[in-house]
């Protein structure tokens, strides 16, 4: 009887799956193993939302193995002194496990590696499981990594696409003892209105939004009211869906929008081939630009709070502060104004992020700030955006601020992006506070500081 061993980490479903489905494929039983692994606590990484999301996503993906004869097996503990125990259990001779990109997720594969040599049992990586492309699967000529996204997504767009595989129908899994998978009513401080995890609820997210909005994504994606987004982001970084499967059935509807879309998903595939090849840009600028970054606390807090005064900005952080999730627009606004405006250290945002966000994803959250603080991959560093002008072009009428910044919510769609022009009394009695600074006295700051003028 052959034992082989699947070690889930990132890739929390069973339709698309490679590493499954080679376990299956080899091994008469399959231990379908995912390991609560003290280092991720230790780093800190295992904020409440996501936890919360894990354990919607464990559930559902024990569900999906129990429908095929299965279960999934956890363990909590070190993750290599885990699968080495579960190997000596079974006497699997094959662990399985998806290609990740973090330095963290290096140093697993490495000691999974070196403790299974011991125990006569194999590690098998597998690539593009997490990603469409895997990272180093194309290069340019003299490096080993793209630097600018537009000649990687030419490069990208002309690979074959592997093909999408269907769920096993049946599996066996060898007697061994496994924790209680996790709830998500044991998780506290978790945002009120956070998304629902695991694979059943992402795949039917996914054909819901095929139908309804991919048509009009191109158009309508960067609308912040409008809220045309897939809001797939968390599903893609838990693995509950595939990102590979994705881009299948986008392309198979076609048109701009489709188009627009798989762009979105090569941005992601473009940011982890970069990781991958310069693991230290996840706390370290990728290319340092000289920065003596200010660090006000006052400020800083006021930003976090979504009380900086620029109310699109707040409108964003309450967003974040409520769902655990933010437009990708506001994102890009909030993060440009902490950047570029309060000329903060882009890694105090990237780890407020990191706090809240239920898609936490070190290579996308990482690197996108450094693409808007002018440290990263951006070929134009300088740019500022301007959060009145972004909010009057992608919040014309200030229906984002409203359902956000409540206390905003009787002005006009003029009045609304700027409420510093009102008089003095009723500024008073809107109970909104000040800006911060003026955007325009912070963005000449932001360009003296880095030599621009």
């Amino acid at each position: 009887m052959t034992v082989s061993v699947i070690l889930f980490t990132s890739d929390l479903r069973v339709h698309d799956q490679p590493a499954l489905a080679a376990a299956v494929r080899e091994a008469d039983e399959v231990v379908p193993l995912f390991v609560l692994d003290r280092g991720v606590r230790r780093s800190g990484f295992d904020a409440p939302n996501r936890l919360a999301f894990l354990a919607d996503s464990l559930t559902a993906l024990d569900e999906e193995l129990r429908e095929r004869g299965g279960r999934l097996v956890l363990r909590t503990g070190d993750v290599a002194e885990q699968v080495g125990r579960v190997v000596t259990e079974t006497g699997a001779r094959t662990v399985h496990l998806a290609a990740g990109v973090s330095a963290y997720a290096r140093r697993r594969e490495d000691r999974l590696r070196a403790g299974l040599s011991g125990l006569r049992c194999g590690l098998r990586v597998h690539e593009g499981v997490i990603t469409v492309v895997p990272p180093g699967a194309v290069t340019p000529a003299n490096r080993d990594h793209f630097a600018v996204f537009t000649p990687y997504f030419r490069r990208w767009a002309e690979v074959a696409p592997r093909r999408v595989l269907a769920a096993p129908r049946s599996l066996t899994v060898p007697e061994l003892p496994g924790h209680p998978l996790p709830r998500r009513r044991s998780v506290t401080g978790t945002a009120p209105a956070l998304a629902r995890g695991g694979e059943r609820e992402g795949r039917e997210r996914l054909r819901r939004w095929l139908a309804r909005d991919l048509d009009g994504y191109a158009e309508h994606h960067d609308d912040l009211p409008g809220d045309a987004t897939s809001r797939l982001s968390p599903h893609l970084h838990f693995g509950t869906l595939s990102a590979a499967e994705l881009v299948q059935r986008a392309r198979g509807r076609g048109g701009p929008g489709a188009q627009a879309f798989v762009r979105q998903l090569a941005w992601r595939d473009f940011h982890h081939q970069v990781l991958a090849a310069r693991p230290d840009a996840a706390h370290a600028d990728y290319r340092p630009r000289g920065d003596r970054w200010r660090g006000d606390e006052r400020e800083i807090a006021a930003w976090k709070e979504g009380r900086t005064g620029c109310p699109v900005v707040d409108a964003g952080m309450r967003q974040l502060r409520h769902e655990g999730w933010m437009h990708n627009r506001a994102r890009l606004l909030t993060a440009s104004y902490l950047t570029k405006t309060l000329y903060t250290d882009w890694r105090v945002g990237a780890r407020h992020f990191l706090e809240l966000l239920v898609d936490g994803d070190i290579a996308d959250n990482q690197l996108n700030w450094q693409w808007v603080a002018g440290t990263g991959t951006d070929t134009r560093p300088g740019r500022v955006l301007s959060p009145l002008a972004q909010a009057r072009r992608f919040d014309p009428h200030g229906a984002y601020v409203r359902r956000w910044v409540p206390e905003l919510a009787d002005l006009g769609d003029r009045e609304i992006h700027s409420p510093e022009t009102l008089d003095p009394a009723r500024r008073a009695r809107l109970g909104y506070p000040d800006p911060l600074i003026d955007p325009a006295e912070g963005r000449a700051r932001f360009r003296r500081a880095r030599g621009l003028d």
